[in-house]
């Protein structure tokens, strides 16, 4: 989110740890925008309509200028993000899809592929999305029961949101305490465990778009 206040400090941490593959998570109902000129998308004091309010009133140019100048400051760090995808899954929305779309094609990058429709092309290389880890009740057994699922795909991205808690994760999101269980699980030896006995490999979508068709 290159929008938020902790975007050098991840950029930081992506140049540290170069093996990740790491996205462009564009940004429309959160916080302030990075363009000065995107007046459809942004209330008087400069911040961003929630989510019905701005799939209401956005016009396309606003959404493309901003979308753009999300991704560029990106690239601005001196990396190279692997694919797109978007907060709250806003990309998947009729009025959005197409502008993501369109910058798809231009950085040449896939998007992530929510509702499992996007034909593996250039726009997507992962056979299945999986959004389902996600909730209050989530264990290990949870993952076994999504490992069976994606294993019958040669591609599959499952959703996530690991963190540890701190002040800013505790006050600025209502899915909070969950994410440090969803750490837990994903870090259990268990589920390590899960992983290997099904021959899974675990890629970024980097290690598969040399596909990409352009």
């Amino acid at each position: 989110m290159t929008l938020t206040p902790g975007a050098d400090h991840a950029a930081k941490l992506a140049k540290e740890n170069p093996e990740f593959g790491i996205g462009v998570h564009l940004v429309l109902d959160c916080g302030f925008p990075i363009h000065d000129h995107v007046r459809s998308l942004v209330d008087e004091e400069g911040r961003f309509y929630t989510f019905d309010k701005v799939l209401t009133l956005a016009e396309s140019d606003d959404i493309e200028k901003e979308f753009t100048s999300q991704i560029e400051k990106f690239l601005s760090y001196g990396l190279h993000p692997t694919h797109l995808d978007s907060h709250h899954h806003i990309h998947s929305q009729e009025k959005v899809f197409p502008i993501v779309e369109k910058l798809a094609y231009k950085y040449k990058l896939p998007i992530r592929n929510l509702q499992n429709n996007i034909k593996k092309s250039h726009l997507n290389l992962v056979d299945y999305f999986e959004e389902s880890f996600y909730g209050d009740d989530l264990t290990v057994d949870s993952i076994r029961k999504i490992l069976d699922k994606v294993n019958q795909f040669e591609t599959a991205e499952m959703m996530a949101h690991p963190a540890y808690i701190d002040e800013s994760v505790l006050k600025g999101s209502s899915y909070n305490l969950q994410r440090a269980r969803e750490l837990s699980i994903l870090t259990d030896k268990r589920t390590q465990r899960e992983i290997f006995n099904r021959g899974i490999q675990l890629v970024s979508y980097r290690e598969i778009k040399n596909s990409v068709v352009t």
